[in-house]
């Protein structure tokens, strides 16, 4: 997925490769393990392992069910990390026609071929709310991720006029103020507490800490010794969280092993995931194609596999079946191998669409943009009466 120059989740790839040749592929790798660990958090809380009539909830302490629950912890952390890319890159870059024209294109692609084939094939209904939902690339500002990452594209700009007539001590106050906000109330999120997130809103925040982690460099941001050792310190607090909720559950009627990862605005996800991004991003790898041109893909991914609950019960409750292979002896393998295989077919799939798809259309974008352009100015000076 390219994340700063392409217009979609990790826009910088392709494009910048043309200026580039020898572009370091640490965090493209980092955007592929993010991405497998998205994967993996679906393979455990969309096919019905940790549905209340679960086998990991009526096992939680089993080796079986702390292997799927550690395996599947680490989703909305890498939902951190990815919009902290884009962060990282897009403050110093700009929203241009053509990015937004590619994120829009990818996302409707995917939403109306893949509904089509499930229509076909008798999993989709027609319906008047179906049809509006299809064609509309936004129809929810709250949990959904495509839909909020459009709307939060759009912000990029406005964002950027903001962090760069700050100092850096209103940066700093700005993030205080919303990590108190959003982050304590959001680890809280109990009784009286708690605070109602949408992820435009959210991805706003993590574009904050990036900008901030861009514009102003420590040295201690570069230093792997010890943003390892802060990483290392908070997968093992998210793990102990998770393993915790787990035995609580063998203890009372409480089945919330992902309590203190639930959510991206939590303490432990905030933390593992800017800590994940800290340690990536120091990591000497020169430019490498193959994992360029996989990390190119990583957003096809997400919008092919967790396309729409159609999706979601064909893929991990009909073909990989995971519930069923639960006792399996080879269990971790098999979920290991599932996640590996859908992660390889959507990428596959991705790059055919690049190819033979958005290469050939934004040729010709490229080719006739100029006149396009010149006519929306000329209206646009219109409308407002620019002399």
């Amino acid at each position: 997925m390219n994340m700063t120059e392409d217009g979609k989740l990790a826009p910088a790839n392709r494009t910048v490769a043309k200026q580039s040749k020898t572009r370091d592929s640490n965090l493209e790798l980092f955007r592929i393990i993010t991405m497998l660990l998205i994967v993996a958090h679906h393979y455990v809380v969309n096919s019905g392992l940790i549905s209340a009539d679960g086998p990991i909830k009526a096992n939680p302490m089993s080796a079986n069910s702390l292997f799927l629950l550690l395996f599947g912890a680490w989703g909305k952390i890498g939902i951190n990390c990815f919009v902290m890319i884009t962060g990282y890159f897009m403050c110093k870059s700009q929203i241009t026609a053509k990015k937004f024209a590619k994120l829009i294109c990818e996302v409707m692609l995917y939403k109306i071929v893949i509904y089509l084939i499930f229509l076909f094939a008798g999993r989709e209904q027609i319906s008047v709310s179906r049809f509006v939902t299809l064609i509309l690339p936004v129809t929810s500002i709250q949990q959904n991720f495509t839909g909020c990452f459009i709307i939060f594209f759009l912000f990029i700009p406005f964002l950027n006029i903001l962090i760069h007539h700050m100092n850096e001590r209103q940066h700093i106050k700005l993030l205080l103020l919303l990590f108190f906000t959003y982050v304590l109330f959001g680890t809280i999120h109990s009784g009286s507490f708690g605070v109602s997130m949408n992820y435009v809103s959210w991805f706003m925040v993590l574009y904050f800490i990036a900008a901030y982690i861009r514009l102003y460099p420590k040295k201690w941001f570069s230093n792997n010794r010890i943003c390892g050792g802060w990483l290392l310190l908070w997968i093992l607090a998210s793990s102990a969280s998770v393993i915790g909720g787990a035995w609580l559950a063998t203890k009372t009627d409480y089945f919330i092993p992902f309590y203190f990862v639930t959510d991206s605005n939590t303490f432990l996800a905030v933390m593992t995931g800017v800590f994940a991004f800290l340690f990536f991003k120091n990591i000497k790898m020169p430019y490498n194609k193959v994992i360029n041109t996989i990390a190119a893909s990583t957003f096809g991914v997400l919008l092919i596999h967790a396309n729409s609950d159609a999706m979601r019960q064909w893929l991990w409750k009909d073909v990989i079946a995971t519930a069923s292979h639960y006792n399996d002896k080879k269990m971790a393998i098999y979920a290991i191998v599932s996640v590996l295989g859908i992660f390889a077919v959507c990428v596959v799939i991705d790059i055919i669409r690049i190819n033979l798809l958005e290469k050939p259309f934004f040729k010709w974008w490229d080719k006739h943009w100029e006149n396009i352009s010149a006519a929306y100015k000329k209206k646009e000076d219109q409308l407002f009466h620019v002399e």
